[in-house]
């Protein structure tokens, strides 16, 4: 008789490798952000890994991965933003809630018609950051106008060339060695002819609901 089944390997095997990869995506990130920069930005590691992990491995790994790593970033390097009194506060769960919706985002990205292949995820991490640098910039343009903060770094032209683009280069960069990385050396193995939405069903998209 068997101690330990199948389910119950996928599950294990889960838990311990994005342990593993958020440690070490988040320590990489926060070690040595010079490393990865240009133009003032940095590549956002954990932001890309959290697309990847929603876009290869469905809504419950992008859900919950990308929460742990909100919560790892809100420790880390909590953002701050200007009270409407001037003074400088650090937001709470910003990170959490951010990358949470990050993850649900990649999950939900085309993952049924693309049948989430490799060249597509690419698009996704795109999109994703395109999402996230616009509406950052509306909500920070909008309170920091509302917070009489004006500043020239918050104007359409620079935040595009100096914000915008560079980052979406660095997150493009990244994408390459964490989607194969996650695809080939991932939490969920697609050894096999099946689908991918089939291997899914039986190892990756209920795990956490068994955890």
């Amino acid at each position: 008789m068997r101690l330990i089944n199948a389910n119950t390997r996928s599950r294990v095997r889960k838990i311990v490798v994005y342990a593993v990869y958020i440690i070490l995506v988040s320590s990489i990130q926060v070690s040595f952000p010079d490393a990865f920069s240009f133009k003032g930005q940095t590549a956002d590691l954990m932001f890309v890994f959290v697309v990847l992990s929603g876009y290869f491995n469905g809504f419950w790994d992008g859900a919950v991965v990308g929460f742990i790593c909100g919560l790892v970033r809100d420790v880390f390097s909590p953002p701050a933003v200007v009270g409407l009194d001037g003074d400088v506060r650090v937001t709470a769960f910003m990170g959490a809630f951010t990358l949470f919706a990050v993850g649900i985002i990649g999950a939900s990205f085309f993952t049924k018609r693309m049948h989430r292949n490799i060249p597509f995820s690419f698009v996704a991490v795109i999109f994703a950051t395109v999402c996230y640098k616009t509406a950052g910039y509306l909500l920070i343009y909008g309170w920091s106008n509302l917070a009489g903060a004006e500043s020239s770094l918050y104007m359409p032209l620079t935040f595009l060339v100096h914000s915008f683009l560079p980052q979406l280069l660095l997150n493009a960069i990244a994408a390459v060695p964490l989607m194969l990385l996650l695809r080939f050396l991932g939490p969920v193995s697609f050894k096999g002819n099946s689908k991918n939405d089939e291997i899914l069903k039986k190892q990756g998209e209920g795990t956490w609901l068994g955890i």
